[in-house]
């Protein structure tokens, strides 16, 4: 009778291992604690909330270490549902988010002293922390309900943060199409999660694996529309087309420190959680998001690279802008191998395909928005004529920004673009998606166009009068290790697919 009445408590009652949920879990605490010391200390020591916030980032990023040794689950109901996995996909994506964050904090602490005490420090710090560590939760979500929590935790901070220069329109049209558009999709994600739950009865993603597929007969249509309502609602969040249209707006009137996390940390949340739900949750259904998939990859590198190839470098913010379309472009391009995983024999190697030039393009990326910071402290329409003759004024800063472009288009020395987009190529020719990869070529064709003009510009002589850019420690440093990381791995390109064997099967 004992044991009876004892089982429920059992099913209630669960471990929790700590040192796995560690990362997110600190990133939480220093932002709370941010928040708290915002109120006692005084203003002229506001900065080293700031340097506390880059510490706690930091220090989140080195908890991943003691993990390496092996796959923990925690918040689990038996020994294959768990709500909570550290495995090697959870502590890649963690390691490309905590590292994006705090690349992106190193330019907020220069963008906030820049802003003169216009933006409010505490609650900028604590929004940061508070998304970053929700999209630390996302990759090791491994119930559908614990994925949406994350993924509203890493997006409602999100917003406040794009909208956060008080008074200024172009910032409160930035966060209101982004919050509009992300509402619309987590409603989206929500019906269907609730229709596979109707369908399945858990919400597990390995459990749903298994029971999607011998859904009663009556409630198979109810299963697939399910399915469908999940995919498009994180369509929307990795900014597939037609669910960009909030993505140049919203990095042009954003910080251009929130424009660099979103480009990066905003995609690994997306990504990863498109991840989770297609080759973990629903495998049985491949032949109907593996399709869906491909066109939105098509689509998306298309759009994405005609928008960049369209921006006029004399128009205000258009460095950003070209910026901000790229990304839209690179987004189809992580869509290739995740399409490609449903017609492939090894959907492990083809995600590794994914996670791999997520890396590649985390690195290059931060560190090209960290240079257009540099330039729009002097230059603050941030256009592309602006950076015409950067070499004269700033050569270290022109060189790495000529790399980091380079490698956005896959050409040498960028070897780490060329590895990243060649995995890309195979993942889709080895499942044989040829007209995928035949797409795929003719748009870094187009991509190359706009990355030389913007590269051969920093090059040229400078018109009238050279500005030169003071170079602070913050940006000093968020540029150089953006560099370092990208000539690394130029030079051992192996490493990245090593890294990104995501162990999730």
């Amino acid at each position: 009778m004992s044991s009876l009445a004892q089982s429920p408590t059992l099913l209630v009652v669960q471990s929790v291992d700590w040192l796995a949920i560690a990362p997110p879990t600190l990133a939480a605490v220093v932002g709370l604690a941010v928040l708290v010391a915002d109120l006692f200390v005084p203003q002229a020591r506001k900065p080293l909330l700031g340097w506390f916030s880059v510490a706690g980032l930091a220090a989140a990023a080195l908890l991943l270490l003691p993990l390496l040794d092996g796959d923990r689950g925690t918040f689990c109901v038996s020994t294959h549902a768990c709500s909570y996995t550290a495995d090697r996909f959870t502590l890649v994506i963690q390691f490309l988010v905590l590292g994006g964050a705090l690349l992106a904090a190193l330019l907020s602490v220069t963008a906030l002293k820049d802003e003169r005490k216009q933006l409010p420090e505490g609650e900028y710090w604590f929004l940061l922390l508070s998304s970053a560590a929700g999209a630390a939760l996302l990759p090791a979500s491994r119930d559908l309900a614990t994925l949406i929590v994350a993924l509203e935790v890493a997006s409602l901070p999100a917003f406040a943060l794009v909208g956060i220069r008080h008074g200024d329109k172009k910032s409160s049209e930035a966060a209101l199409k982004f919050f509009l558009s992300s509402v619309t999709a987590t409603a989206v994600s929500l019906m269907g999660i609730s229709f596979v739950y109707a369908s399945t009865g858990t919400l597990y993603l390995t459990q749903v694996a298994d029971r999607i597929q011998h859904v009663d007969g009556q409630l198979h249509t109810l299963a697939q529309t399910g399915v469908v309502l999940t995919l498009v609602g994180f369509a929307f969040k990795t900014a597939a087309v037609p669910f960009h249209f909030w993505v140049p707006d919203t990095y042009v009137g954003a910080p251009l420190p929130i424009a660099a996390y979103l480009s990066v940390v905003g995609k690994a949340v997306g990504f990863s959680g498109l991840i989770l739900v297609t080759v973990v949750a629903f495998p049985s259904y491949a032949d109907v998001w593996g399709p869906a998939l491909a066109a939105l990859a098509a689509l998306t590198m298309t759009v994405g690279n005609v928008g960049a190839l369209r921006q006029q470098a004399t128009r205000a913010y258009s460095a950003v802008r070209l910026l901000a379309w790229s990304s839209v472009g690179q987004a189809g391009y992580l869509l290739v191998p995740i399409a490609a995983a449903a017609y492939s024999d090894d959907a492990e190697h083809s995600i590794g395909s994914t996670v791999a030039y997520a890396l590649m393009y985390a690195a290059v990326n931060l560190g090209a928005f960290a240079v257009a910071a540099l330039v729009g402290r002097t230059k603050s329409a941030n256009r592309i004529t602006d950076y015409r003759g950067l070499y004269s004024t700033n050569p270290l800063a022109a060189l790495l920004m000529a790399f980091f472009l380079l490698c956005l288009a896959g050409l040498p020395p960028g070897i780490i673009g060329l590895f990243a987009k060649v995995t890309v190529f195979s993942a889709a020719v080895d499942a044989g998606l040829g007209w995928l990869a035949v797409v795929m070529a003719v748009n870094v064709v187009i991509a190359l166009f706009y990355y030389l003009q913007w590269t051969t510009l920093l090059f040229r002589a400078p018109e009238g009068e050279p500005v030169r850019h003071r170079l602070p420690a913050p940006l000093t440093a968020a540029i150089t290790l953006t560099g370092a990381v990208g000539i690394v791995l130029s030079g051992a390109p192996q490493l990245v697919l090593r890294f990104a064997d995501t162990g999730l099967f």
